[in-house]
């Protein structure tokens, strides 16, 4: 098993604040945006871009969720091994509000689909996005598109791509792991 690096922490750096500054200029100032970091890998990501927005581009209050997805997925009950959930922190009206979904990978787009169905539980909102910080974008099993995204990665099935993260891994790094090797 072989694994390359993707994008060192310098480059993920980067990419956040090129994602904050695309936010910024869509949603200005953010009173009708929420953003929910899908668990558990998207709320790294969700907690990095609230912090950049708010401590290095002065918006004053971002409104950040996290919503838990584990009953909601179509393979739930078809795994070997238990899925564990995680928390789901959404203390905010969802009604008619923008939604920015927020996962560190996007695969097959199922995740996406269960989040979608679990959203519904909190309300409607007027509109939904998607960042993700890697879009394997041959891969789709679903029609689903990112709105925003740090980069595209090309690779085929059995390759994984991996994100670490300062706050859980020690690093920020994104790694391509070769699974045939």
């Amino acid at each position: 098993m072989g694994q390359k690096i993707l994008l060192t922490a310098k480059e993920v750096n980067i990419i956040l604040h090129r994602l904050a500054c695309q936010l910024i200029e869509k949603h200005l100032d953010f009173s009708q945006t929420l953003l929910i970091g899908i668990q558990p890998r998207g709320s790294f990501l969700a907690d990095r871009l609230k912090s950049l927005l708010e401590s290095e581009y002065g918006v004053k209050q971002v409104n950040l969720g996290y919503l838990d997805i584990t009953f909601f997925r179509d393979d739930f009950r078809r795994r070997e091994k238990p899925l564990e959930a995680n928390s789901t922190k959404i203390d905010f009206i969802v009604e008619n509000k923008k939604v920015i979904f927020i996962d560190d990978v996007l695969y097959t787009g199922r995740s996406i689909n269960a989040a979608l169905t679990a959203l519904q539980s909190f309300g409607r909102p007027s509109e939904v996005e998607l960042l993700v910080l890697i879009d394997r974008r041959f891969s789709r099993h679903l029609p689903i598109q990112p709105d925003y995204r740090g980069r595209q990665v090309d690779s085929i099935n059995d390759d994984k791509v991996k994100v670490n993260w300062v706050e859980n891994e020690g690093e920020d790094v994104v790694y391509l792991v070769n699974n045939n090797n």
